[in-house]
């Protein structure tokens, strides 16, 4: 019960954080939309916890953050961020988001739906699998907001893949660095993109990345007494 009263805790801590950093000021409608799809995902979510042991709804609420403080999408995108697995994953269906938080909210998390469909097929070449989203984000031209919280989730679950098998890391590594990157760098999301990468060669070439961090570490000083020598 401790741990628990904990978690819910964080969970609140995690909420406020997201209204303080959006880039947009939010009204008190935004609020109250964010609010309801808030209360949404952790209802829906209340039972499942990620491979770290972790509640799942601190997940899409990192999400909603880089959607909100990193990219500065608007409060549709939040909610739609907020429940991205919602219909994936739980009882919840498109029909009860579009009653609670709007047929735009509905959409999104419906294309998200479909994309994240694609992810579930193993068998699939990579290759393959580029061509077909491709074919799928052409249909979806009407929102980009679907393919960016897209990055956006993909993004966090590149920061999080400590918990998983060596193979789905690179597996998930070598998707990232074959098609969300690539994406990333076509819409201008330039820091999501050069993360992405970075943690792509961490999983696929675990080698050269540790010696490429080895030597900025080692660099560092040398960095920080040129630049105070230039200012």
């Amino acid at each position: 019960d401790v741990q628990i009263e904990e978690e819910n805790k964080l969970i609140a801590k995690a909420y406020k954080e997201l209204l303080k950093i959006s880039y947009r000021s939010l009204t008190d409608d935004d609020k109250k939309l964010i609010r309801t799809a808030f209360d949404m995902a952790v209802d829906a979510h209340k039972e499942q916890r990620r491979k770290s042991g972790e509640a799942y709804i601190f997940h899409p609420i990192a999400v909603a953050k880089i959607v909100a403080s990193e990219i500065g999408l608007d409060a549709t995108s939040i909610a739609a961020a907020l429940l991205h697995d919602v219909v994936e994953d739980t009882n919840y269906t498109l029909n009860d988001l579009e009653r609670l938080c709007g047929e735009t909210v509905a959409k999104i998390v419906d294309g998200l739906t479909k994309i994240s469909m694609l992810d579930k097929d193993e068998e699939r070449p990579i290759s393959l699998q580029a061509e077909n989203y491709r074919k799928l984000l052409l249909t979806m031209n009407d929102d980009i907001r679907v393919i960016i919280i897209k990055i956006a989730d993909r993004l966090h679950n590149m920061q999080t893949m400590g918990a998983m098998r060596a193979d789905k890391q690179v597996k998930i590594a070598s998707e990232t660095l074959y098609i969300y990157a690539p994406l990333a760098h076509r819409i201008g999301l330039f820091n999501i993109k050069n993360e992405l990468e970075d943690l792509g060669l961490k999983y696929t070439e675990p080698e050269v990345f540790n010696d490429i961090e080895q030597k900025i570490a080692e660099t560092k000083e040398e960095q920080q007494a040129y630049i105070e020598k230039f200012t």
